[in-house]
């Protein structure tokens, strides 16, 4: 996925979750962060962050805040990036060969799915998860407690249950990383959800993806350790 006219400035700080204050081209700014998690280890003083200008004129905020680096390492955090990227590589088989269908937003029970898909040989749900949180190239998720996340991998079961293939897949926002692992410490109970998903057949996937501030494209699968 390509972004459109992008701009690099510097992170001043978070007045709350959905804007931010930085510093470009000499002019400090507000813009509009897309990402509602907390990225506290991601958006620090100083950080050097890339903003998206928005075509839209009658917009109150003029830019999107789409990535930040991380030491020497790029992150894209635009929370709406995931789906986008991973609708491309399916797209393009690389999440199932022989698609027929690839439908976004589907319901099923009482969730409502990132994706559907069919083939001449299967059917079946795919959940996208984003992931920004890294440390020492680990990654893991969530970076808040997720009720919506645990519901969503309940309900992956009992679609696999019902004689659905069932996925989660966490797209990585950046490359370079070790392995992927549910976040025990901040929700315990994402992880033990994750598990029993994983015990139940659900497919957990992990990939990585390369990062520029202008594009992210689905890369390479990453080690899970649960």
């Amino acid at each position: 996925m390509q972004y459109g006219k992008i701009l690099p400035a510097r992170f001043l700080s978070r007045p709350n979750r959905f804007v931010a204050r930085v510093e470009a081209e000499g002019e400090e700014l507000v813009c509009h962060v897309k990402n509602t998690g907390r990225c506290r280890e991601l958006l620090v003083p100083g950080a050097t962050v890339w903003l998206e200008e928005s075509p839209n004129p009658s917009r109150k905020t003029k830019f999107d805040l789409i990535a930040v680096e991380k030491g020497d390492r790029l992150i894209n955090m635009d929370a709406q990036a995931p789906n986008k990227v991973f609708g491309e590589w399916a797209a393009a088989g690389g999440f199932r060969e022989g698609l027929t269908l690839l439908r976004p937003e589907t319901t099923y029970g009482s969730s409502r799915f990132d994706f559907y898909w069919e083939s001449s040989k299967s059917r079946g749900f795919v959940e996208v998860k984003g992931v920004t949180l890294e440390e020492d190239g680990v990654v893991r998720f969530p970076d808040a407690p997720t009720l919506r996340g645990v519901k969503h991998l309940d309900e992956l079961v009992k679609a696999h249950e019902a004689g659905y293939e069932a996925a989660v897949c966490f797209v990585i926002q950046m490359e370079n990383v070790r392995w992927f692992a549910p976040n025990d410490v901040t929700h315990p109970e994402f992880g033990q959800a994750l598990r029993r998903a994983a015990q139940a057949g659900v497919e957990i996937l992990a990939m990585d993806c390369a990062v520029t501030p202008q594009s992210l494209t689905m890369g390479k699968s990453v080690p899970i350790r649960l």
